[in-house]
């Protein structure tokens, strides 16, 4: 396989002038004629295969491969060349350069092969209906890989999701894009995996994009403390807690509320911001909780536990055969 990739599409220097010098002097010496008694011989009547209206004759075939090889080559050369000036185009992201890139040379390839089975002599609308059939199956049993190419390109069109995005899917996936694909895109979870998800799944379904137009986050802490307790002294314990986090934003500013009187404590509600998610929320939060509980220590402030006051009332038992 690598032997035949090679030949079909080579990379170095020295391959590529090797099939041009070969190719170029099989061309000469055909025009010439010098390769007339070959060809005579191999396209002989006694070594030609017939089937119903198809002849074919070792001469056939040798020229069947060599245009081939000359039109892959010349299509591998056409490819190379114009990955080589996308990667010098910075103004364009490494992902849509790659999917450019392997759908022009998809293109090229299929005119390369069009060109080459009509110099070769055969009849291209012979196969048009054998083409749309096997099309047709083939689109029912690739539909899937279709939606997801198409997919693919919409994201990129749109650039709703980049490398290094935070995502997180309706399945509750979430990591960050490492590499965005004709078929998949991969996220990398926190805890390491790295998730194949199907492009089709980032249309069609929900995806909460963390890092779409900013890297800001906000942090949610739910508190409650004992009745009792000075109010006002427990916001602003709350909203120092959260600005003397370095990490904090200065713009959104924390923001606390009260939200209820519970069964067995007052619940307030702390928010606060993140420049940047993508380190994480998780570690502030946790700093900030224990800040929390630190000055409520210190300032006496009670974090109440669920209780139940039960009350048992006594008296005479109902007399014996009465309800």
């Amino acid at each position: 396989m690598t032997f035949l990739k090679s030949i079909f599409r080579p990379r170095s220097v020295t391959a590529k002038g090797f099939v041009l010098i070969l190719m170029g002097a099989l061309i000469a010496a055909s025009y010439m004629g010098y390769l007339a008694p070959v060809e005579e011989l191999l396209d002989s009547e006694k070594l030609t295969f017939r089937f119903i209206d198809f002849a074919v004759s070792p001469y056939k075939i040798l020229k069947a491969l060599t245009v081939v090889i000359l039109f892959m080559w010349l299509a591998s050369v056409l490819s190379d060349q114009f990955e080589k000036r996308m990667i010098k185009i910075t103004s364009i992201r490494s992902s849509n350069r790659e999917l450019i890139t392997k759908a022009v040379t998809l293109i090229i390839y299929f005119l390369a092969t069009v060109v080459a089975l009509d110099i070769m002599g055969i009849d291209l609308t012979a196969l048009t209906v054998i083409g749309g059939a096997i099309g047709i199956g083939v689109g029912f049993g690739l539909q899937k890989i279709t939606s997801n190419f198409i997919s693919g390109i919409i994201l990129l069109a749109e650039k709703s999701v980049e490398l290094d995005d935070l995502v997180e899917l309706s399945d509750g996936t979430q990591g960050f894009v490492r590499h965005a694909g004709a078929r998949y895109t991969l996220v990398e979870t926190f805890d390491g995996k790295e998730v194949m998800v199907p492009n089709e799944d980032f249309i069609t379904n929900r995806v909460i994009n963390w890092t779409l137009t900013n890297t800001k986050g906000r942090v949610e802490i739910a508190v409650g403390v004992a009745y009792g307790s000075d109010l006002d002294k427990v916001k602003e314990i709350l909203l120092e807690a959260a600005s003397e986090h370095p990490r904090c934003s200065a713009e959104p500013k924390p923001q606390c509320f009260l939200d209820e009187f519970g069964d067995s404590s007052i619940n307030f509600s702390l928010y606060f911001w993140v420049d940047d998610v993508t380190e994480g929320r998780r570690e502030p939060k946790s700093d900030v909780q224990f800040a929390i509980w630190r000055k409520f220590q210190a300032a006496g402030v009670e974090i109440p536990f669920p209780q139940r006051d039960l009350h048992i009332k006594s008296g005479a038992l109902p007399a014996e055969g009465k309800a």
